[in-house]
């Protein structure tokens, strides 16, 4: 559906971020903008629990409806570490105990979800981009220890408890990067990596947690990765992966967000490198509900700016309409039941067994 779109309820997909630990003028003009769909947090924009709180609390003032992201993984993609935050494990951790004990690591990985849902949720955080589901090849320089295992079924296994932890305080989940960034050495921050495998192949292992818990993910990020075989676009805007492979074959309804467009191989379509705004229209065009740009409101924020001015262009000459079911997908990801403030979540059975899980199994700080 991509015309009629009711007044109170136009799409949103754009998911911008913040300057630093407090909102400025130009942070609420952005956030209020009709466009924004959600605010993704980095290490910066975090001082301690009481600040974060404030912070996002300003943020749903502003519009009640924004997702409030951030990337919070465990090991070393984890943005809050200080003033109380669980030190989670890596994934791979997860992954080494699967091999030593089986029933204990699916325990670990669902207590690894609900520390991590809870303590996100009791300062404002709605939304984590978890788990990964890359598989864990042994030489990629940007997955690495974020992988939970080679052997995609250990991976699904593992990330379905890890998504049960989350949802059982009230998150959603995030499988990336769809259909599999683990197999290429290159790292889609700084290159664009290729990955010369068929779809076959692909099918058979990366992208088997997809199709196995399809109906359990919330929300997909497909990689910053070129796989020639299938298509010569990167995966997040490519419709012959998003509409014909992820949609249509695996039958995966839930939210899809781009990866990073600031990232290097985050705007080069057809060997063109393309603005701000057309890189966030072609990933929607290919199949995305929802377009990332991050890291670009520092400074003067003129990169957040163009992007927004370009996509009303866009919308007001006929080039973009919203789409009401991306829409309606990208308000399905937003919790539906209250978040435990902190005093009552240190107290909380759920969240005390699962600190004495991972305490148990050496998983945690």
């Amino acid at each position: 559906m991509t015309a009629g779109l009711a007044e109170d309820r136009p799409h949103a997909p754009l998911i911008i971020d913040v300057a630093g630990t407090a909102l400025t003028d130009a942070d609420r003009r952005r956030l209020a903008d009709p466009l924004v769909g959600g605010v993704i947090h980095f290490a910066r924009n975090w001082q301690d629990r009481a600040q974060m709180t404030a912070l996002n609390a300003e943020i749903k003032s502003i519009r009640p409806d924004l997702l409030i992201c951030v990337d919070h993984e465990g090991g070393r993609v984890q943005r809050f570490r200080t003033d109380g935050f669980t030190h989670l494990p890596t994934m791979r951790a997860l992954g080494e105990l699967w091999m030593r004990d089986a029933m204990r690591a699916t325990q670990a990985a669902t207590a690894v979800g609900q520390v991590l849902a809870g303590e996100l949720r009791a300062c404002g955080v709605d939304f984590s981009f978890a788990p990964v589901l890359d598989l864990d090849y042994g030489g990629s320089s940007v997955i690495g220890t974020r992988s939970f295992h080679r052997d995609p079924r250990v991976v699904a296994l593992l990330a379905k408890s890890v998504m049960h932890g989350m949802l059982q305080m009230g998150m959603r989940n995030c499988g990336k990067h769809f259909p599999g960034h683990g197999f290429v050495h290159a790292d889609s921050h700084v290159e664009i990596p290729v990955d010369k495998r068929s779809l076959k192949a692909i099918l058979a292992d990366d992208a088997k947690p997809y199709d196995w818990l399809s109906g359990s993910l919330a929300a997909v990020m497909p990689a910053h990765v070129i796989y020639p075989k299938v298509d010569k676009r990167p995966a997040g805007f490519s419709e012959k992966w998003l509409k014909e492979t992820l949609r249509q074959r695996i039958g995966f309804e839930g939210a899809v967000f781009s990866d990073d467009l600031s990232m290097e191989a985050g705007r080069y379509i057809d060997g063109e490198l393309l603005s701000f705004a057309d890189a966030a229209l072609a990933a929607l065009e290919a199949g995305c509900d929802m377009a990332l740009l991050c890291n670009q409101s520092i400074g003067d924020g003129a990169p957040l700016d163009g992007l927004l001015q370009g996509f009303a262009d866009a919308r007001d000459s006929g080039r973009w309409a919203g789409n009401l079911d991306s829409e309606a997908r990208r308000r399905a990801l937003l919790p539906d039941t209250a978040a435990l403030p902190w005093a009552a979540l240190a107290g909380s059975a759920p969240y005390c067994s699962a600190r004495r899980t991972l305490s148990r199994d050496r998983l945690a700080e």
